[in-house]
């Protein structure tokens, strides 16, 4: 039983504890969960608008454009997390798109996207992304918004391309080594809720989730000089985890920081008044870094 700590630890498990996100929780779900539960650029890129299903590689891609492009200006992609789907993210395009060309996709797995074929690696759903980018965007810079799971993915993507990823925003992102991170702040002694937690998120990283996506620990690779804007969470939310709420919290800052290796010009903030949904509790921080960046990419991009 979890006792008088279910609620919290429920409540820390649905608000995507370790990066990969669990929908529908309930007071009773931390029982009843179960974790097994190539396009070319065109020009024409910004002719989607609204919601459309799109052929990348030969699977169904969901996908969400809106806003006009402006002359220089990057087009703004969002990543949802782990768990999530593009409708969560849908106020905050809403906002943005008055400035900007926004876009977002389901990944394979997730939302009205078709069922990837087998288990997916950080290459093949790189290859997804670039099948979106080449239809939404076209020749267009991009600036790669993402939270949680789709952060960490941003920030695996952007290394490998530079010509194309002008900026990144990662809104409290999946850490580079989170596997690593919460084997070490849960050890394999712990009883209880804890323990659960370890071996439901290992299981998450191991490919058992809707993605089929292994989430592999890695090194934090350059990709040059963009601006990238790391915002952490404010609220101690890991801390509700009993005994080990405060070695997951330290983790999760650490991990933070890490991104700042992506770039000489990446910057940390923590968003005061907000958990694992940054973009939720407080769109305004979410929107401001993201004009920021774009705004700078489109500086960069034009030699200025």
């Amino acid at each position: 039983m979890l006792g008088k700590h279910k609620a919290c630890v429920v409540a820390a498990l649905c608000s995507t504890v370790i990066g990969a996100g669990v929908t529908g929780c309930g007071a009773d779900s931390l029982e009843n969960w179960d974790p097994l539960a190539p396009a070319t650029r065109t020009a024409d890129a910004g002719a989607i608008s609204g919601t459309k299903k799109i052929d990348v590689a030969g699977r169904s891609v969901n996908v969400s454009c809106s806003g006009e492009p402006a002359k220089g200006e990057p087009v703004i992609m969002l990543m949802h997390g782990g768990g999530d789907a593009l409708d969560k993210l849908a106020a905050l395009q809403k906002t943005l798109s008055e400035q900007h060309r926004v876009c977002s996709y389901d990944r394979l797995g997730a939302g009205a996207s078709a069922q990837p074929e087998g288990p997916q690696d950080f290459a093949g759903a790189g290859k997804i992304l670039t099948g979106v980018l080449d239809r939404v965007a076209g020749d267009r810079p991009v600036v790669l918004a993402g939270h949680s799971l789709g952060g960490l993915l941003a920030a695996q993507y952007a290394p490998d391309h530079k010509d194309r990823v002008k900026g990144l925003v990662l809104m409290d992102a999946t850490s580079p080594t989170m596997a690593d991170d919460i084997t070490k702040a849960i050890p394999e002694s712990a009883t209880g809720p804890a323990a659960e937690l370890r071996a439901q998120n290992l299981a998450m990283f191991q490919g058992q989730n809707p993605e089929k996506l292994v989430i592999a620990d890695g090194k934090v690779r350059s990709a040059g000089d963009i601006p990238v804007e790391v915002i952490q969470h404010g609220k101690p939310y890991l801390a509700a985890v009993p005994k080990y709420g405060k070695r997951l919290e330290q983790a999760w800052a650490a991990g933070q920081r890490k991104w700042l290796a992506l770039s000489s010009g990446s910057k940390l903030s923590t968003a005061a008044n907000s958990g694992h949904y940054i973009y939720l509790d407080q769109p305004e921080v979410a929107v401001k870094a993201i004009d920021r960046v774009a705004a700078q990419a489109a500086r960069q991009s034009q030699g200025k």
